[in-house]
């Protein structure tokens, strides 16, 4: 299994790129256990932003390519205005029509305080289910308080969905 981490925050190797990769690494180390291999690829847009300000260059055509050769994609943006970034949504408008059909999404998002955590379901999710997604797990909404410990929490989420995420193996 191949995940893609698509992490739409606009500060580079940010909180949300970190919390992006434990998960990621979370995932990765579920399936070993399981005697199953998983790699993944994260592509932090921070760089990458005034490519997807412009239809048809080639930097975002070779971010959508990384994106169609995985079976699963965490999205991960930090949480502003209640919702996701404005680089992330830059990111899915130059993704083709059902560019992750019959591909596994993981909505993630990082707020500072838990009355946004809804916004992973409400946002994200559609978002992601719009453009072919099955999203068949409750996102991961992490709060800045939860930060040092989201290696133990991300194992936790990882062990509660892992029905779903063997079957994208």
């Amino acid at each position: 299994m191949h995940i893609a981490v698509i992490v739409g925050n606009p500060k580079p190797f940010s909180k949300t790129y970190t919390i992006s990769l434990r998960l990621a690494e979370a995932i990765a180390e579920y399936a070993e256990d399981a005697s199953l291999h998983v790699t993944y690829d994260v592509i932090d847009l921070a760089p990458h932003a005034g490519s997807l300000l412009s239809w048809g260059d080639p930097a975002a055509a070779e971010l959508n390519e990384r994106i169609a050769r995985a079976q699963a994609v965490v999205f991960a943006s930090p949480t502003y205005k209640a919702t996701y970034t404005g680089l992330l949504k830059l990111f899915a408008d130059q993704l083709p029509p059902d560019a992750l059909a019959g591909k596994l999404a993981i909505p993630l998002l990082v707020g500072a305080a838990p009355h946004h955590s809804l916004a992973v379901e409400l946002h994200l999710r559609p978002l992601l289910v719009e453009l072919g997604a099955s999203c068949p797990t409750k996102g991961v909404y992490v709060i800045d308080s939860q930060l040092d410990d989201f290696g133990t929490i991300a194992k936790e989420w990882v062990s509660q969905n892992d029905k779903w995420l063997l079957n994208w193996v």
